[in-house]
């Protein structure tokens, strides 16, 4: 069969909280911003809509910087992006991190200036806001094709649709669907009746209840295909999304899926294919000298593990590190708990639950478990546990400085001097040392103070005073008195 013109993939890509899901919400008319914690898109999604009759599916990528590889995955597998800007703002750091991932792609876009409906939303200052990052739409001597939106009221979003199938002819993205079908892993969870599931968007071909789908080390036999709504279907299209369960492992988000006729087959393809991956993320190793946390980490889907690590790779301090020691897919296990004893690691679970076994393993073990379903709060965590960690430093902070002029009496362990204020405030009490030039003769305290004849509780003005020091050995004129305090950080 000839190639013919298939359905355009869309990724709608960001800046976080400029309304990509609430864009999507208005389009497919069906509401998935209630079910998301705080709003915010935590996984890539797949979803198709009808404009003009004429379908289009959407990825929803994430637009949470610590998504960055995700939503580079997103824009890889889609055909034209769609930038998300919102009036009320203008570009943001994420912005420009989904515009490098869609100049890395190769893909055309469009620019939709999302919140028109805001009371605050300033377009002119928007569009200003792209030239400024050389990002030139039409009007503003380029030629990127943008829509003003309003995802609350609908306003602009059928001429943004419209745009979007015209950058689609022009793009001339097609697919023999007589071919077996090929295309990328969107994602995959662990689902506790299923085993290792994944979503596939179907690029060329199409996929049927035959043979087995291969992707990257994994394989799974094609049983049933169910569709974004978790409909069961009996094909899937090119540019459709595709549901496929019973994965002999979790395959790699945005990893390559191809179609196998026999299970031997399967087998053989991803043996190969798994010689030929890179070894996974690097497992820091502990640094003599510098403390470590020790995480065990569980999440929903293999995105969020990505994203996770994503984010605790960017956390550092100069005395302590930490150190994944595990990291996978599901409700906490019995192992996990095991491995968390065993290293002294703290669980950290991202929208997932805990197994009764191993809940009843944690509390006796008194292994802690963090729960989290908001990435913010985890990585604030973490850091607040891994501060908790570091062991403290005491260091000398110098509060005040005086110059030794004369020492008038001197005992077993007290000494009576003159000095003269140099810097700071010396105060009865503090605790002092004697320096002779760089070199420390002794330490002691400060047990009184004298200017003027009169006793005062502190010297913080120049000119002489008398001081007497509770000090070992004796100081002698030229010395330097300094107070100082013990902090701890």
């Amino acid at each position: 069969m000839a190639r013919q013109t298939r359905p355009p993939i869309i990724a709608v890509m960001g800046h976080i909280d400029h309304g990509k899901s609430s864009l999507l919400d208005y389009i497919r008319k069906a509401n998935i911003v209630a079910g998301e914690a705080g709003g915010i898109t935590q996984h890539v999604a797949a979803y198709i809509a009808l404009h003009n009759d004429r379908a289009v599916t959407f990825l929803d990528t994430p637009g949470h910087e610590a998504f960055k590889t995700l939503r580079t995955r997103g824009a890889a597998a889609a055909d034209i992006a769609i930038l998300v800007v919102a009036a009320d703002e203008g570009v943001m750091p994420q912005t420009l991190d989904a515009l490098a991932a869609i100049k890395e792609a190769g893909i055309p876009f469009i620019v939709a200036i999302t919140k028109i409906d805001k009371n605050n939303a300033d377009i002119d200052h928007t569009k200003n806001s792209l030239l400024e990052h050389e990002i030139f739409i039409e009007g503003m001597g380029g030629d990127i094709p943008y829509a003003l939106v309003s995802s609350k009221t609908g306003e602009g979003i059928p001429g943004l649709l419209d745009l979007v199938l015209l950058a689609s002819d022009l793009a001339e993205v097609t697919a023999d669907p007589s071919l077996p079908a090929t295309g990328f892993v969107l994602e995959s969870t662990q689902d506790p009746k299923r085993g290792a599931s994944a979503t596939l968007i179907v690029k060329d071909g199409t996929l049927t209840l035959e043979g087995f789908v291969v992707a990257g080390d994994a394989y799974a036999p094609i049983r049933f295909i169910e569709d974004f709504r978790g409909k069961r279907i009996e094909q899937a299209g090119p540019s459709e999304p595709a549901r496929i369960s019973g994965f002999s492992k979790l395959p790699a988000a945005g990893s390559l899926f191809s179609i196998a006729q026999t299970k031997k087959e399967a087998e053989a393809r991803a043996q190969t294919n798994a010689k030929e991956l890179a070894v996974g993320p690097e497992r820091s190793a502990a640094v003599e000298g510098i403390v470590e946390l020790p995480l065990v980490v569980k999440a929903d889907v293999a995105g969020s593990v990505d994203a996770i690590e994503h984010e605790l790779a960017k956390i550092t301090h100069e005395r302590a590190s930490i150190r994944i020691v595990s990291s996978g897919v599901g409700s906490i296990s019995e192992n996990d708990v095991k491995l968390a004893h065993a290293s002294g690691a703290i669980i950290i679970a991202f929208n997932v639950g805990t197994d009764a076994i191993a809940r009843e393993l944690a509390e006796r073990d008194a292994i802690t478990i963090e729960t989290f379903s908001i990435i913010y709060e985890l990585s604030a965590k973490v850091v607040e546990l891994l501060a908790q960690r570091v062991p403290k430093v005491a260091s000398e902070q110098e509060l005040g400085r005086a110059r030794i002029l004369k020492l008038f009496s001197s005992g077993a362990k007290k000494q009576v001097l003159g000095a003269r204020h140099t810097s700071g405030i010396l105060t009865v009490g503090n605790r002092v040392k004697i320096l002779r030039g760089e070199i420390e003769v002794a330490r002691g305290s400060i047990k009184n103070l004298q200017q003027a004849r009169a006793d005062v509780k502190e010297i913080k003005t120049e000119g002489d005073f008398g001081t007497e020091i509770e000090a070992r050995e004796h100081a002698a004129p030229g010395d330097d008195l300094v107070a100082f305090t013990i902090i701890e950080s």
